[in-house]
Parts: structure tokens; sequence; C-alpha cells
């Protein structure tokens, strides 16, 4: 059976839908138009998007959409489940990182790391806002001041959601900038390559028939700083500063994209002699020295 295949720019990366079954051209282009109207509704470097409406509100209780109320408990869910490793209420310290507005091309992995400083596991924030958040009927709870970013969990999570309305077909992947969910009733196996973020290389193949994966590393999303020092978007709760810990990279399988978004980054937070427990349903990470290591996918 021919399967449909739509490919487009989205959330800042390269995205694509693949559908097998009756109907699935119709259904690959419908997941498209949902994925960039979420990519409209939750961009931060969007001034009226509701993301940034969200953030600007005063208020401790605003009512949400049920698509924001999900990101804000998948968020909640993140930190609670990490210790406070994987923070999404770090928006003022992503800002002064100099993250401000969508980034070009990304420094190469090895300009990344380099001139970074000491390598030390992540921390918890001090002030763990995420702990006074919340979703009560449709009402979203949160101190003044408190901001969301939708980031890498936001991907995630948009690819659970496009699941949700191709369950019903032989079998679809959703690739969210990286962030994967597959799925189908036919439970067909597909292979997801993973790259090494050095030259590109596949360094390890999964085959996987459902679920979800999700690679993340410290030059997908890169710059110089206003000292010239290398940055990235994985920042140290403690210290609100991007986290340097050995680890280049993770990709990490979980049952949904969610899960498997927060397990990579965690792993990458946590340093190498942490970040494989991370890996609990299979995943691989790469070290700033090129190793890799393995986790097979749990059966």
């Amino acid at each position: 059976m021919t399967e449909a295949v739509e490919r487009f720019d989205c959330f800042g990366s390269s995205c694509a839908v693949l559908v097998i079954g009756d109907g699935a051209e119709q259904a690959a282009r419908l997941v498209r138009r949902r994925m960039l109207r979420w990519h409209a509704r939750f961009s931060r470097f969007e001034p009226d998007s509701e993301l940034s409406r969200l953030n600007a509100d005063p208020r401790e209780r605003v009512e949400v959409t049920s698509t924001m109320a999900r990101l804000a408990e998948a968020a909640a869910w993140a930190a609670a489940e990490t210790g406070g490793l994987v923070d999404s209420t770090l928006v003022t310290e992503i800002e002064e990182a100099g993250y401000v507005a969508d980034l070009g091309e990304p420094l190469p992995a090895s300009t990344a790391s380099a001139d970074a400083p000491q390598r030390n596991p992540a921390r918890a924030a001090s002030r763990e806002w995420w702990r006074e958040l919340k979703v009560e009927d449709g009402t979203l709870v949160r101190p003044p001041g408190l901001r969301l970013d939708s980031g890498g969990l936001g991907k995630g999570l948009f690819a659970d959601l496009a699941s949700e309305t191709l369950e019903g077909y032989q079998s679809f992947a959703v690739d969210c900038g990286g962030d994967l969910r597959l799925g189908g009733s036919g439970e067909l196996a597909r292979r997801v390559d993973v790259a090494s973020p050095f030259g590109g290389e596949i360094i390890h193949s999964f085959e996987l028939g459902e679920g979800g994966v999700a690679t993340s590393g410290i030059a997908k999303r890169s710059w110089l700083d206003a000292s010239g020092s290398p940055a990235h978007h994985l920042l140290d709760p403690a210290t609100g500063r991007p986290a340097f810990t050995g680890v280049a990279q993770a990709t990490a399988l979980a049952p949904t994209a969610v899960e498997a978004e927060t397990l990579a980054k965690a792993a990458i937070l946590s340093g190498p002699e942490r970040g494989l427990h991370w890996l609990r349903h299979g995943g691989v990470l790469v070290l700033e020295d090129g190793s890799h290591q393995i986790v097979e996918a749990k059966r």
C-alpha cells in the first residue's frame, strides 16, 4: 500500500508526516495543517501567539485552551519526573543567555563544546517554580511572573497529539523536528537512525513499530553569546546558564514522544555517569569526545 508523505518546515526545523492506510493522503495533510497551526500558536518568538499572550498575562489564574493545558501539565510532569532537571519555566534565563529569536545555522558540535566551562552535572533550581504550576478545570494556576517555554517538550507533545488523529491507520510516523511518534494498527516496524553530532554518520539504528523517540543535543540550538563563548538551549536550572556536562547528545526511546523528550534532556543534563540511567526504554548517549554508548530497546 502506498505511503502518503508530507515534508515541511515547522518548529524551526524540518518536519514530516508519513501515513499508510485508506485515506492516508488526506490524514497526512490534516496533520501537517495542525502542526503548522501549533507552531504559530505556541512560539514564544511571536508576540501575538497564544503562548506569548499567556506569558504576558499578569494574573495568577488564566483560562487556557485544552492544548495549552496539556502543555502546562507536560511541563509540570517532566520537571517532577526528573527532579527539576527538565524545567520549562526558565524563560528569563534562556533569554538572558541569548536565545531571544529563531536561531540561524547552529554551531558545529565541536565548536558548541569548545572553550566551555568545567563540565559538571546540572542540578535543580533552588526556586522550583514548576511545583506551583497546575491546571484546574481549564484554568492554569501559576505564581506571578512564571512563564512557560514550549521548546522541545512542545514538539514532543505535538507529535503525541498528532498520533491521536492517526491511530486507526495501518502505520504512521510523525516527526516534529526530531521528536518522533510511531504507531498504527498494523504494528509495522520502521528503522530509526541515530546520527552522530560529529559528522552526521549513522551510529546506531532501532527497529520500532510504535512509541516515541527524541534526540536532544547541545549543538542543535547553539550560538555564540555576547562574550563570544558557545551557548546552547539546555540550561542548568541551578545556574540558569547553558549546561556543559560532558554529554553532547542523547537519544531516548519511550512510550510517548513527551516522555522520550524528557528522558533525552535529563540524560544530557545528568552527565556521563548518570546519563544512561535515564535511557530506561533504550537509547544512545554520545559524549563530547565522540564516543557513544547504546542501550538496546526494551521489549
